[in-house]
């Protein structure tokens, strides 16, 4: 017998999660197919741990783990809403591809020959297709356009006639001299929705600066918050200035796109990097407005309660959080420090506070006598928050993460089968989903274009003459 463990929505073709079937000697995808579980509502296969193909035999006392696909979806919340999109590098894309993720139509403009910047953004590639380009930009088309050409503007007219949102992240001023600004947008569609996304806004002193994700966390001050006491302000390890300031866009423009329901007309927006940091001080900021005082880099504790940080155990790191008595002391009790919570030192967060070092002491004794996983069972059973902090590997073998269907696959036509991180929310109704690959450059031309209206020989003369 071999153990089939399902996760997420593949658990709607079985009668549970786990199952014991017949599959000494059967591939994958055989063991699948007598279930009755199709291929194509499956993303990865794992078998006793490591990830596998569908070709691979089984045998007697494998587990195998199965995946769901978030792919190959229809409709979702934003079907039916069409996106022009005229951004590139980060900020613009994520934005777009939250939109795409949730059924929006996204075309995405390219400049022929070159296309968006990321393409050329490798190593790493996969099969030559760069690896940051395939991680932001599924669920789109692709259309080639010269925005300096004079058909190619009427080109983007037509798209802009059509559309119900335009989103663009050129330097300020760009589109303008593009022949574009936003009062002939309004004027060529006026219910659409224009968003510009930049570093520092439209107008102001920063419309000129440059921007790039290092830039605008070391001005929003999160640099100056990350990192350990007394060392260089530290960098967060994903681009998330671009990507906040692309998700930020996106919720706008749902709003935007909600209250055109009621008013009947589009609006623009002005989304900025250097705002979307500003938002995330929150608490920090807070700690500034009530007293004055200047946050600093205080490493993985928090500045208010303890103890809540990371501790080392004997093989890698665990974060620990007791935000009150009770959860102090269930975990003083599951580490078996029972003398703790009856010392003075420690009989209230304010007394942890002011005794923090001795406290920290006497429980990185003990945790570090003990592997993570054995600090994550005794405290979970505890109802203690704790977690390990994992690498990469870690996170994708994850069983939350498998279960939520949180590794998203496509099929590319160059690339292979391609995997990044999945839609992090799940919709009963209306679905987000990956319904196309990370589209190839200009791959979508002709059939646009032949939706615009655009005879076949017309295309071709546009693309002669360098149009498109």
């Amino acid at each position: 017998m071999v153990r089939l463990i399902l996760h997420g929505e593949l658990r709607q073709f079985a009668p549970g999660k786990v199952l014991e079937v017949h599959g000494d000697g059967l591939t994958v995808a055989e063991v699948l197919s007598a279930v009755g579980i199709p291929t194509g509502a499956t993303a990865a296969y794992v078998l006793n741990g490591e990830q596998c193909e569908a070709s691979m035999r089984l045998r007697a006392g494998d587990t195998i783990e199965v995946l769901p696909a978030i792919s190959g979806g229809t409709g979702g919340a934003l079907d039916g809403i069409r996106v022009v999109d005229l951004t590139r590098a980060l900020a613009g894309p994520y934005c777009t591809l939250m939109l795409g993720d949730h059924g929006a139509d996204v075309i995405k403009v390219e400049m022929p020959g070159t296309g968006d910047e990321t393409r050329e953004w490798a190593p790493p590639d996969v099969n030559g297709v760069s690896a940051y380009y395939l991680s932001i930009n599924r669920n789109k088309r692709s259309v080639t356009i010269d925005l300096k050409n004079a058909e190619g503007k009427r080109i983007l007219e037509r798209l802009i006639e059509d559309a119900d949102v335009v989103v663009e992240n050129f330097s300020p001023g760009t589109l303008e001299r593009l022949g574009f600004p936003p009062e002939r947008i309004r004027a060529i569609a006026p219910r659409a929705v224009l968003c510009r996304i930049s570093g520092f806004g439209q107008d102001g002193p920063g419309r000129a600066w440059a921007a790039y994700d290092l830039i605008v966390q070391g001005m929003g001050g999160i640099m100056s918050l990350t990192g350990q006491p007394g060392g260089m302000p530290t960098m967060v390890g994903v681009p998330q200035g671009d990507m906040v300031a692309g998700m930020f866009a996106a919720f706008a423009i749902v709003a935007a796109l909600h209250a055109r329901a009621r008013t009947g007309t589009g609006q623009v927006i002005d989304a900025t990097m250097i705002g979307g940091q500003v938002a995330l001080l929150s608490r920090q900021a807070a700690r500034y407005f009530a007293d004055g005082t200047v946050p600093r880099p205080e490493g993985n504790l928090h500045a208010s309660i303890a103890p809540y940080q990371t501790f080392k155990a004997s093989d890698g790191y665990v974060n620990v959080c007791c935000g009150n008595n009770a959860l102090f002391g269930r975990a003083c009790h599951a580490l078996d420090l029972e003398d703790l919570p009856s010392d003075e030192r420690f009989a209230g967060n304010r007394a942890r506070l002011r005794n923090r070092d001795a406290l920290v002491a006497a429980m990185s004794t003990r945790i570090g006598d003990l592997p993570k996983a054995e600090v994550v069972r005794r405290l979970r059973e505890a109802n203690v928050p704790v977690g390990p902090i994992n690498d990469l590997q870690e996170v994708f073998h994850d069983p939350v993460v498998k279960h939520l269907g949180l590794i998203a696959e496509t099929d590319h036509p160059v690339a292979g089968r391609v995997r990044a991180p999945g839609i992090p929310v799940r919709m009963d109704l209306t679905p987000p989903s990956v319904r196309r690959h990370p589209p190839l450059l200009g791959e979508h031309t002709d059939e646009v274009l032949g939706e615009l209206g655009y005879s076949g020989a017309e295309i071709e003369a546009l693309r002669r003459e360098g149009a498109i």
